[in-house]
């Protein structure tokens, strides 16, 4: 294997890590529902919530956190959210339609994303918060709302391309939302049809995990809500997206060792750590190394409800310096958030069947093939690195509940730490679970599961096809009751469940 293991071990709460511990349940869900299959946990999210909530409580802000629906298609996720005091943002009419039938009311609910008519009909037919990118998406909706005698229609107006003022700094380009310096316009439109259109307050949307950009960002809004004021509207809040970040891995040091041993290995200072000696974005040309390393950092101590702390700690150079939350507060202003990746943390893992352990080359990496699409699991689409945990069909251990760990030597257990690639079931050369190099505590074997943990934001069915006549997978809910892991279907999950009609 080319020295010690360099494994990228999952960060696992206590619930992801009781259900990944599971053996007996996780391989009768398989065994019934085939492989691969998603679990998710929908009491992890009103958990993840509650974390949100107490930044709020901490800087004194009021505001709705809206889960980005778009990050998984669940609806027990969303039913339970439903039970929440959260909201939803939507970005499709189908969406929309899923997240009104989950028992969100219209006043939780903000439509952001590309929109057709029959999208903007619906929110305004609802009352939903519509975010509008254009002059053009605002003059549609107006009409609409005109045409259809629609209840006035509350609106925020999404914003880009933002400039710190001295040095020249610029947030990185959207194609979501209108640049500050065609606000005007923007907010003449808005006077001019204040009949129909409500306008509640403004946001952007950056694709970036950059504190200091999203800072100018928010920072921007305030000025902009500050104009708003001067001519007479009247906004209550400003919207600042999502991009929160995730933090995946249980210890920094391994992902300082791996991404330290991934250059040298496309240096040629050590045997290749991916097939076929993907660079992940790096690349050596004449003993120079070149690219950018195109991974989600998967180790972030910062993350999720810790980096809108920091954030709204940053101050508005602009503004006096002062930190962007209480300015946010002295003028009374709502914080909304669309978190989706960090409001999912930790809430499912995907679970797949080993289907075939070749030794491919004497002391090489075994070729695991798996029952499941690369798709399906899409952790490499995300740039997300991390080992899946082995669940034995049958444990090593005499109780059943406690599987080999990475830290446990091969004398002590009697397995050895391997090295392997994870192969799909697509009949294609680049159906890859994983490009790189995996190691596992010990040698699975054909009937053993892999665990993919904390995939339930993005990683599950934000990809997923039917290639090949391949199945997709399914979905269940599963929950704690009574010290036992209980669980039904996907779509049978309701908030009530848990009280009776388990599984």
């Amino acid at each position: 294997m080319g020295g010690q293991p360099l494994y990228l071990e999952p960060r696992l709460e206590s619930r992801l890590r009781s259900l990944a511990h599971s053996p007996e349940l996780l391989h009768t869900l398989t065994d019934a529902l085939g492989s691969p299959l998603n679990v998710l946990v929908p009491d992890q999210l009103a958990d993840n919530l509650a974390r949100f909530r107490a930044v709020y409580g901490a800087h004194h802000l009021s505001g709705q956190v809206f889960l980005a629906h778009k990050a998984n298609r669940s609806s027990a996720l969303l039913r339970r959210l439903a039970a929440t005091d959260a909201g939803v943002d939507v970005a499709s009419l189908g969406e929309l339609q899923h997240a009104l039938g989950a028992g969100l009311t219209p006043d939780r609910i903000t439509a952001t994303g590309p929109k057709n008519p029959e999208f903007l009909w619906l929110a305004a037919r609802t009352s939903v918060t519509v975010s509008l990118d254009t002059r053009d998406e605002l003059e549609q909706l107006a009409t609409l709302v005109r045409g259809h005698a629609l209840p006035r229609t509350r609106v925020l107006l999404r914003l880009s391309g933002f400039e710190a003022s001295g040095v020249r700094v610029l947030t990185r380009r959207s194609r979501f939302g209108t640049a500050v310096r065609e606000t005007a316009p923007l907010l003449e439109a808005v006077e001019r049809h204040a009949d129909v259109l409500d306008l509640v307050g403004v946001a952007y949307h950056l694709d970036t995990t950059s504190l200091s950009e999203k800072a100018l960002a928010l920072e921007g809004c305030l000025r902009v809500l500050e104009e708003c004021r001067s001519r007479g509207l009247r906004p209550r809040g400003v919207d600042i997206g999502g991009g929160f970040g995730v933090n995946y891995l249980a210890d920094g040091g391994q992902w300082e060792r791996y991404t330290t041993a991934l250059t040298e290995a496309v240096m040629g200072i050590r045997p290749p750590l991916t097939y076929g000696g993907h660079g992940y974005g790096l690349r050596n040309e004449a003993g120079t190394l070149r690219g950018a390393l195109g991974l989600y950092p998967a180790h972030r101590p910062v993350a999720a409800a810790g980096y809108l702390d920091e954030l709204l700690s940053q101050p508005a150079a602009s503004l006096g310096g002062r930190p962007l939350a209480a300015l946010l507060l002295e003028h009374l202003y709502d914080l909304h958030i669309e978190p989706g990746r960090a409001l999912l943390d930790q809430c499912g893992l995907t679970l797949t069947k080993v289907l075939e352990v070749r030794d491919e080359e004497a002391g090489g990496p075994l070729h695991i093939r798996l029952a499941a699409k690369a798709d399906d699991v899409a952790l490499e689409d995300h740039g997300v690195l991390m080992d899946p945990v082995v669940v034995p069909r049958h444990p090593m251990n005499a109780d059943g509940t406690d599987f080999p760990s990475r830290t446990t030597t091969g004398s002590e257990t009697g397995t050895e730490p391997v090295a392997a690639y994870l192969f799909g079931n697509l009949c294609l050369e680049a159906d890859l679970i994983t490009r790189r190099t995996v190691f596992l505590p010990h040698r699975p074997a054909p009937g053993d599961l892999l665990a993919f943990a904390n995939t339930a934001g993005y990683c599950m069915d934000f990809h997923t096809t039917r290639a090949q006549h391949q199945p997709a997978a399914r979905k269940v809910a599963a929950w704690q009751e009574g010290g036992r892991w209980r669980w039904c279907l996907d779509d049978q999950y309701w908030p009530t469940t848990p009280v009776g009609g388990a599984q």
